[in-house]
């Protein structure tokens, strides 16, 4: 059984058909019997928008119905997520990532991304 969780970089590309996710990628997702995606996700794509730093092909108001039409399912941030923070060790900086480490480490979920940092984390990762 696979249960993906999809890093931000991952989400945009696979919903915007972006040519940059790699076939296998995007063959994984289609396959996966579960895939997630964090809130954290939302929100990071949502602040970088707001700063001028991302745009989407599409209107972000328009997320929440893709997420239905791909059958991906959103990810609350928890408390134990916020708990097992507090031990990950800094390899990775980034808050936004560092809580998709903590959520598929929780949950034994597979990773989906391109960021060879998360090599330094025991987290089952994917990416062709």
């Amino acid at each position: 059984m696979s249960q993906l969780l999809l890093d931000t970089h991952v989400f945009i590309w696979f919903s915007d058909d972006a040519p940059n996710l790699p076939t296998a990628v995007r063959e994984k997702i289609e396959s996966a019997d579960s895939v997630y995606l964090s809130i954290v996700s939302l929100w990071e794509i949502a602040i970088k928008i707001s700063i001028g730093k991302l745009s989407l092909q599409s209107d972000y108001h328009d997320i929440e119905a893709g997420l239905v039409n791909l059958g991906i399912e959103l990810i609350p941030i928890s408390f134990a997520d916020t708990t097992r923070l507090i031990d990950l060790p800094l390899h990775h900086r980034d808050p936004f990532d560092r809580l998709l480490i903590v959520q598929a480490i929780e949950r034994s979920l597979l990773l989906v991304s391109a960021d060879e940092v998360f090599d330094a984390y025991p987290v089952q990762l994917f990416w062709q």
